[in-house]
């Protein structure tokens, strides 16, 4: 395989400035202390990033509620009756 396929294939999983064609074709992988460094600085454990858009805002936290499917059906249900309702002395 040439560098640049690999250099490619491995662009989205190590980040580029670490991830050296030298480090990486290295072959008892002696020289990847500096990414094990890396990765070891980053944060474990449960995600602090809170649910946004409808899910959060409606389905979870301190105003979780079902009234959003309560809407939706009725929504549908007047939807479905008003196209009925105009549809039926159209023959």
């Amino acid at each position: 395989m040439h560098a640049s396929l690999i250099r490619r294939q491995l662009g989205g999983l190590i980040p580029p400035k670490i991830a050296t064609p030298k480090l990486v074709s290295g072959g008892s992988g002696a020289g990847l202390g500096p990414l094990v460094d890396f990765y070891s600085k980053l944060p474990k454990g449960e995600s602090t990033a809170r649910v946004s858009g409808i899910k959060g805002r409606y389905f979870s936290g301190k105003n979780a509620s079902g009234k959003p499917i309560v809407a939706l059906i009725v929504g549908l249900f007047a939807v479905g009756y008003t196209i009925d309702y105009n549809t039926r002395f159209v023959f």
